[in-house]
């Protein structure tokens, strides 16, 4: 017995976009067929000419609970991830309290989210100095992976590693399996901002700290032996060291942002905050530069870095206010946006934004409608105007840079394994495979 069918004339599978009907038996993706195809289930729905994607795959997003619950929590962004067609979020390490960066972290971070989750929900671990001997039993526990800085990261509580404590903690990595994922800035090559305005922010962290970092990554870890994944590349600088790298063999991969595709430097108005990220958002000209290195395969992951925090520490200053941004419920329409608008189609968006980042942190059973896969979809309409109201969103603080803007695309009903989400959680807890 099938319990759901699910029809779409624009289903897009690994093999690309076809007429399709998808069959779901329990929690599981159990078949596709013919379009028209007859098959005896208990609900039967067609969206007809709107797509049916397979859940998105956020690698990278902080939720923030334990600890700082008023800037995000798992309920929150969950939901929002839900509303934005993500079924699928890897939560960071850092700015919870306390850090997950030992097992009794993980414990107490596992306990605040139970109960509460929308979608399902992986993690990684931190990487700071002095805990290399809690690599290996984070891993054992289930986190996909390790979080490090190169610079500092915003936070005292998770200080960034040098050369010898990153050699160290890779050699760890290689050793117990997972990849480390890395803000590879440059702190030698950041200065602190002159003033107020983006402009001296923007300065403050030049391209060449990217790829400086980047150039130390890929070195080290080649000599560990470790895979290596560099996070948020805003510098297209940092292709000129990653493709040479991956054509090498050199196992590193990286990905981008939402918003270093979408926005540009000449358009972030004075004061507004809310488009302060760091590395932060660079020239139109370089966001092109990116957009060729998404086509080429070199940055291979388009994931959300949802970075939220509550509107007070976004004071209208560049210099003093909190750098991240917050787009979990909005990276696909904003991705859709852009891409379709550069000859891109949903299909290239599908790889970039689910079946890549699935890869990436080999997450099993997610990334794409075939059989076997979890039967996470999503019903999206194309065409549809998409305004954005901050204060609409299910984001827990209504911070946004997309505020005001009308974005192409809407997420129309999200099913997680089988099952339409609702203000009922059943998102379940996704441990890495040893």
């Amino acid at each position: 017995m099938i319990d759901l069918v699910i029809r779409s004339r624009r289903t897009v599978t690994p093999e690309g976009e076809r007429a399709a009907a998808v069959a779901v038996r329990g929690e599981k993706i159990a078949g596709l067929y013919d379009y028209a195809a007859p098959l005896d289930a208990a609900e039967d729905i067609d969206l007809r000419d709107l797509a049916l994607l397979p859940g998105l795959v956020d690698t990278h997003v902080h939720v923030n609970e334990p600890g700082r619950t008023h800037w995000e929590g798992f309920a929150s962004a969950t939901r929002a991830a839900a509303a934005g067609g993500v079924t699928t979020i890897l939560d960071m390490p850092l700015n919870s309290l306390p850090p997950t960066v030992n097992v009794a972290a993980f414990e107490a971070k596992l306990r605040a989210a139970e109960g509460q989750c929308h979608v399902d929900v992986g993690f990684w671990g931190g990487a700071v100095p002095g805990n290399v001997k809690d690599l290996a039993p984070l891993r054992e526990r289930g986190v996909y992976g390790f979080k490090c800085f190169m610079s500092p990261s915003g936070v005292e509580e998770f200080p960034p590693l040098g050369d010898s404590e990153l050699r160290e903690a890779l050699a760890e990595v290689a050793a117990v399996g997972g990849v480390m994922v890395v803000h590879a800035e440059d702190p030698a090559l950041l200065g602190e901002p002159g003033g107020p305005t983006y402009r001296e922010f923007l300065e403050s962290r030049p391209g060449e700290s990217e790829r400086s970092a980047v150039e130390r990554v890929v070195r080290l870890a080649a000599q560990a032996g470790a895979r290596v994944h560099i996070l948020h590349v805003s510098s297209a600088s940092c292709l000129e060291v990653l493709e040479p790298a991956q054509a090498e063999g050199v196992a590193v991969t990286a990905e981008t942002c939402p918003h270093y595709l979408t926005l540009a430097a000449e358009q972030v108005p004075e004061g507004a905050t809310a488009y302060k990220c760091c590395p932060p958002i660079r020239s139109e000209a370089n966001r092109d530069l990116l957009w060729d290195g998404l086509a080429r395969g070199v940055l291979s992951c388009v994931v959300s870095d949802h970075s939220p925090s509550p509107a007070d520490l976004k004071v209208p200053d560049f210099a003093a206010a909190w750098g991240g941004i917050a787009s979990l419920q909005l990276g696909l329409p904003a991705v859709w946006t852009e891409a379709s608008r550069r000859g891109y189609g949903l299909g290239d968006v599908v790889r970039w934004m689910s079946a890549n980042p699935a890869a990436m942190a080999a997450i099993s059973g997610k990334g794409g409608i075939k059989p076997g896969n979890d039967a996470d979809l999503v019903a999206f309409d194309p065409a549809a105007d998409n305004p954005v109201d901050a204060a609409r969103l299910h984001h827990k603080n209504p911070v946004t840079p997309y505020h005001g803007r009308v974005l192409k695309g809407a997420v129309l009903t999200t099913w997680l394994r089988g099952r339409p989400v609702d203000d009922v959680p059943h998102g379940r807890f996704l441990l890495g495979e040893q």
